[in-house]
This record gives structure tokens, sequence and C-alpha cells, in this order.
């Protein structure tokens, strides 16, 4: 069996390291740099009560507490989550994060005042105050607040409000530490030796070759949460009534009304996609026709046998450099400038590369206002995803660079929604340069069979859970119970209707539905599907287009938080209150899963 050793931190080279000098140069310049946060945050209070006097005063207030204080809250911010991440059992960072989080309490604290006291103002007033030249670079941020205006209540209640803010986080915060902390999942045997079952490893699990190892590992974990489903359901069915009442209490028509509201999505966006998903899912029940075969199963396809590679991982090694010319080569169709700035971050010390002890896992991308878009990777020389990753983690990282360049501080900040788009844009000009450029029949299936899974966890499966938020809400919103039979039954309804004929599910399987951390944050995995579908769709745009679908695509990426994001994908050339982006990404889809057909 290999032994494998994961290296200490200072064992890594630094040239291999990120370095975080465009924050803060070490800890005692960030722990100085904290202490004139700390300082500043008592003086916010001289500026309560005078916005109304006139412009200047406003432009005033809004330069010291949202530029001053934002910039430098961000910085610190920033600077420390990076430095946690390197090693989440570093004590020294640890007590530096309390700190930070002490003085960001407090900057919230200090300034709740001020959203309210400019929402009291006279709307003619505010209207007014947006031609003066003072207050130019907060004119996107007075408009998208003042909307907010017919959903804020008095002062008095709103301070209610957020006094309650800390323990309405309590479904969430119970849900994490029972399933992550509290159930115990046991072991199962493997080919590699035992391996625990946790939250973390099961995704895994799930991909091993061995069926047996599959199976028991599925029975194990949906073991375990059978044995809390009763404490799981009244969790979700708190947050869902928590969501509730918070619709209803601002005036809102419903919970997800409400959710949507910030980004100015129309609910028939999300409806649209529900219904473009579902009009499209013949070809997924064909996908899961051709996966059982592949895998020859006697008995069926079961709920464990839906993730595990049906195609052989290519054998395509990058060194890290490789993966760098491979990846700027690919997004050449974005323009020099997109791919030297780049490159130059990825090839110097933008990118924490490698894993060492501690390191958090997975990858990331960290752009701020003050820093270098860093991005955190734990990458692999011999796994072809790593390479797609960082390309994911550069789109984030060029979003970021393009909008801190084109935008104040006060509308840099771009949404969820967009932000998706950038990383997954570039996943597939990467998976269409390499698909060019082979014609081993391997390494085709085997990127092909990458962009069908990567379509069903964030186009189907994503809808799935959209669709099923939206129904849970609706019930609770007409008066019905949310108990553990309603969610289990509206779950399974979902299994079956997206998995289809082919799929035979186990007793448990709709316990899926008490697993999913993102329920407690309703509303917003709809956006990793619309995401996906606007990126496949300027790919296509910018792949067989020119200068123009570039310069557009351009423009959206240095549009940050300026825009609405449905109007600024508009800008790229995708309108996603359309269904067309969804058909066009959906009727790919089709087309990979004839293809790998053919391939396999």
């Amino acid at each position: 069996m290999e032994n494998i050793t994961i290296p200490e931190r200072k064992d890594i080279s630094e040239s291999d390291k990120w370095d975080l000098s465009s924050l803060f140069s070490n800890d005692i310049e960030w722990e100085k740099y904290l202490d004139e946060l700390k300082r500043k945050i008592p003086m916010i209070k001289d500026y309560k009560g005078t916005l109304g006097i006139s412009a200047g005063h406003m432009a005033k207030a809004l330069d010291f507490i949202l530029t001053e204080l934002g910039l430098l809250e961000e910085r610190l911010g920033y600077y420390v989550m990076l430095r946690q991440s390197e090693n989440v059992a570093d004590q020294k960072v640890s007590r530096l994060n309390s700190l930070y989080m002490n003085a960001a309490a407090a900057l919230a604290s200090e300034s709740s005042w001020l959203d309210p006291e400019i929402m009291s103002l006279d709307e003619s007033l505010i209207l007014e105050y947006l031609s003066d030249s003072r207050l130019k670079d907060y004119r996107i941020y007075l408009k998208k607040l003042l909307r907010f205006k017919p959903y804020t209540l008095s002062e008095k209640e709103e301070i209610i409000i957020a006094k309650q803010m800390e323990s309405a986080g309590t479904p969430q915060k119970t849900f994490s530490a029972l399933t992550n902390a509290d159930m115990s999942f046991g072991s199962v045997e493997t080919p590699r030796g035992v391996v625990p079952v946790t939250q973390s490893t099961f995704s895994s699990l799930m991909l091993e070759k061995d069926r047996e190892v599959r199976e028991n590992a599925y029975k194990i974990f949906y073991g375990e949460f059978d044995k809390h489903k009763n404490t799981l359901a009244e969790l979700y069915s708190g947050s869902v009534l928590r969501d509730k009442y918070l619709a209803e209490i601002r005036g809102y028509p419903s919970a997800r009304a409400k959710a949507l509201f910030p980004d100015n999505v129309p609910e028939k966006v999300y409806d649209n996609l529900i219904k473009t998903v579902k009009n499209n899912l013949p070809a997924l029940h064909d996908y899961y026709r051709l996966r059982a075969g592949k895998l020859n199963l006697k008995d069926g396809l079961r709920h464990w046998d839906v993730y595990v590679s049906i195609v052989d991982a290519a054998d395509m090694n990058h060194t890290w450099q490789e993966a760098v010319n491979t990846v700027c080569s690919a997004l050449e169709p974005l323009g020099r400038e997109y791919v030297s700035v780049l490159r130059k971050g990825l090839e110097g010390r933008w990118a924490d590369r490698y894993e060492n002890k501690g390191k958090r896992s997975g990858a990331f991308s960290a752009g701020s206002y003050s820093g270098e878009p860093y991005i955190l990777m734990n990458y692999k020389e011999n796994v072809l995803r790593d390479v797609f990753t960082m390309a994911h983690e550069g789109g984030h990282s060029m979003h970021s660079w393009y909008s801190v360049r084109n935008n104040p501080f006060p509308h840099y900040s771009y949404t969820i929604f967009e932000a998706e788009v950038a990383s997954t844009f570039n996943e597939q000009l990467l998976a269409y340069k390499l698909l060019k450029e082979t014609d081993d029949p391997e390494i085709k299936a085997y990127l092909t069979g990458k962009q069908i899974d990567d379509i069903i966890a964030t186009i189907y499966r994503q809808t799935m859970f959209a669709e099923f938020e939206r129904d849970i809400h609706d019930m609770a919103e007409n008066g019905k119970p949310v108990t553990l039979s309603i969610i289990r039954e509206t779950y399974r309804k979902l299994l079956e209707e997206y998995f289809g004929p082919e799929m035979i599910f186990e007793e448990e399987s709709d316990l899926e539905s008490l697993r999913i951390p993102h329920f407690y944050r309703a509303f917003y995995v709809y956006k990793y599907a619309t995401g996906l579908s606007a990126a496949m769709a300027l790919a296509e745009k910018v792949i067989n287009g020119g200068a123009v679908d570039r310069e557009s695509y351009l423009n959206f990426l240095k549009s940050g938080g300026s825009q609405f994001p449905i109007d600024s994908l508009k800008l790229a050339g995708v309108d996603m209150s359309s269904p067309e982006p969804v058909n066009i990404a959906l009727k790919k889809f089709a087309e990979s899963v004839n293809k790998l057909q053919s391939l396999i």
C-alpha cells in the first residue's frame, strides 16, 4: 500500500506559496492596522443624524464609514482568512481571527443605523443628492438601497430583528454540529484498507470502483441519518418557518420573493429554469440508461451507482507550469491582456499551490479591493480535474481583477449569480481546447464524461434542489406543516422524476433531503444552474465569434456590482430571463450523452 506523506507548511517552497504582502507584510503590521480600525470605530457616531443636512454631509459619512473603514475591514478580513487557510490548526492565526471578528462585529453594530437613516430621508431629497458629484461613487449603492425602503421597518423594529439574527442561525448551526461532529458513521472496508465514513469521505466512497464498497458506505451513511431523522426534520422545518416569518413581517409576497429581491431576479427566471430542465429530463434518463448498461448491473441502477465514473480516468499528467500553459492557451480567445495577467499571477505568487498539513481542503479564489485575487489550491499533477480547477479559480480571480479596476469600492463586488459564470466559462474553453487537440478516444471519453457529470451536478441536481425548496416553502406559506413525512414524500417524488425509470431507490434514499446544508440558506442553489447555463452559451459565442463577442464578455467582467446580474449578463450577450440559455446547455448535454455512447 502506498505511503503518502503530506509535508509541513515550512517544507513548502516559498515560490509555491501565495505572497500576501499586497494586503499586509506580516502579522505584526496586520495588528497595527487592526488597532487603527478599532480606534476609528467610535468616531462613526459623530455622523449619526447628519445625513439629511446636505449632500456634502452624507458624502463625508459614506466616505468615512463605507469607504475608509469598509476598505480597511475588508483588507483585514481577507488577510486573516487567507492566513487561516494555510493551516486551520494554527492557534496564533486563530487568535488573529478572534480579534478580527470582534472588531468586525463592533463595526457592524456601530454603523447599523446608517442604512435605516438613509431610508428614512425623503425620497426626493435622496434623488437630489444623487446628482451631486461628491456622491458619484455611491449612486449605485444608494439606488439599490432605496429599493428596500418598502420592506424596511421602523428603527425599533429593525433593532428587534437585528438582535434576533444570532439566534436565527440556530437551525443551521445545530445541523452542522449534529452532522459534522455528533453523528458517528463508522467505517467501511475498501481495497485501500479501512476508511472512516464521514461527511467528507462519503462523496469519495461513492466513486469507488468496487460496488460492494459503495453499497456498504451508502447504507452505513444513511443508516445514521435514519437514527436522527426526526431531529433533522425539525431543524429544517424551523429554518423554513424562519424564512416565512422574515418575509411576512417585512411585507414580501413570499420567502422566495425576498431571497430573489436583492439581485432583482424575477421569480419567472426561477420557474423557467425548473420548467426548462424538466422538459429536458429525457436526455438525463438516457444517460442513466447508458450508465446502467456500461456498469452491467444485474439488479438495476441503484442510488450508490450514479457517481462512480463509467470512463477510466485519462492519463494526462501536468506539472504546475504545464497546467498554466494549457489553461492560458485555452483562454487565448479572451485576448492578450486577460491571458498575460492571469499567467503572471499563476506563475508568480497569486496561488498557494500544494497541499500541506492543516491546509484547508479544496480550492477557492479570494479577490478583494486592496490585494491580489489570491487562489488556494491543493494541486496534484496526476489529476486532470485539478487543471480544470485552476481554470475555474482563475476565472474568479480575473473577474475580481477586472471589477476592481473598473469600479469604486462601494459597488465593485459582484453576486454569486455572476461569479459562477466567470469560473465555469473558463472550464468550457479548456474542455473545448483539450477535446479539439486530442485523437485519443480514452481522453475524449473522459472529457466528455466530465462535461456530462458537471452538467448533472450543476444544472440538473441544483435545479432539483431548487424545486424542492420552492415546493416546501409553498407548503409552509399555505399553512401546511413541514413534517418529516412531507419532506420525505416531496423529495422522493423529485428523485423519481429526475432519475427516471432506470433507477431503483432504497427506503432510505429520500433521507438525502435531510443532509443538504444548502437548504439552510434557501433559494440560492438555482444560481449554480443559471451560472453554468450562461457560461456555456457565452463560451459558444466567444469561441465561434469575433472581437465583438470577446469585448462583450470582458465588459461583463468589468461591470462588477454596478448592475443587477440579469442586466450585466445581457452586456455579455445572454438573456437569463429567457429559457434559451438553459435549453442551449441541455441540448449540449444530450449531444454529449450521444457522443459518449459512441466513444464507449
